[in-house]
């Protein structure tokens, strides 16, 4: 049986989540909830729970200002939150799991399952996250890529290229480094179209600044400024000339 300390200053929130996990079998027995940073914090210097449920807007401030009040915090951390669109973006590219509300139970299932496996997120994933919240109207500067042996974060500039490999995607970085990882390149390209990334071909996805020209010949493809060659479909093609042509004009 695993502890838990829930956080959220929505007392409606709180006790919906709190009934959740009690009427199913989740193996959580719940030691604490908390409103705000400072109830939390009280708490948590108390005891330590096994995972953290945390929202991060809080009346006193955020479920960021927490967790720097516990740097060491060994609990691993489910994020439960309202937020937009921009939230969903920031713990992707920090791959940091969470649960938008109002979640499923099959959701909050997974999230739960997920935290038993995973550790804390480091440091530098949280300032990922953090960073990409409060500055929202900004592109991302970094992206944690989650692989099977551990998570490594790059910074989006190093990426040249993604490839598909079935349901899981191989990065190219240009210090000469490729990471597997887990996802889908659909998923990737989602993620990376508004940071200049471009989907040539169902397998492919390439950082527009490392396109060196468009070979029209052999049916069309990309050459790359390390001289890679990367295929462009038909279906493709005119939105991949359009892009590069718009780059040359500038």
């Amino acid at each position: 049986m695993l502890t838990a300390i829930l956080v959220d200053d929505m007392p409606s929130a709180l006790e919906l989540l709190k009934s959740d996990i009690q009427s199913n079998s989740f193996d959580i027995e719940i030691i604490g909830t908390a409103k705000s940073v400072v109830e939390a914090a009280k708490l948590l210097r108390k005891t330590t729970p096994d995972i953290l449920f945390l929202d991060i807007m809080l009346g006193d401030g955020t479920g960021f200002d927490l967790l720097e009040i516990f740097p060491d915090l060994k609990s691993k951390i489910i994020f439960v939150t309202a937020s937009d669109e921009y939230a969903i973006r920031a713990f992707k590219f920090a791959a940091i799991d969470y649960v938008l509300k109002p979640y499923s139970l099959e959701e909050l299932k997974n999230s739960i399952d997920k935290a038993k496996q995973h550790l804390h997120p480091d440091k530098e994933r949280l300032g990922i996250l953090r960073n990409t919240l409060s500055k929202s109207n900004q592109t991302p500067q970094k992206i944690s890529l989650h692989t099977l042996e551990k998570i490594s974060v790059v910074d989006v500039d190093d990426i040249i290229r993604c490839e598909s490999d079935s349901n899981n995607t191989l990065f190219y970085l240009n210090n000469g480094q490729k990471i597997f990882v887990t996802k889908t390149l659909k998923y990737f390209a989602d993620m990376l179209k508004e940071l200049g990334f471009i989907r040539t071909h169902q397998s492919h996805l390439v950082n527009l600044q490392y396109i060196k020209e468009f070979i029209k010949s052999d049916g069309g493809y990309i050459m790359l400024k390390n001289g890679s060659n990367i295929p462009v479909s038909m279906r493709k093609r005119a939105e991949v000339v359009e892009t590069i042509s718009t780059i040359y004009k500038k």
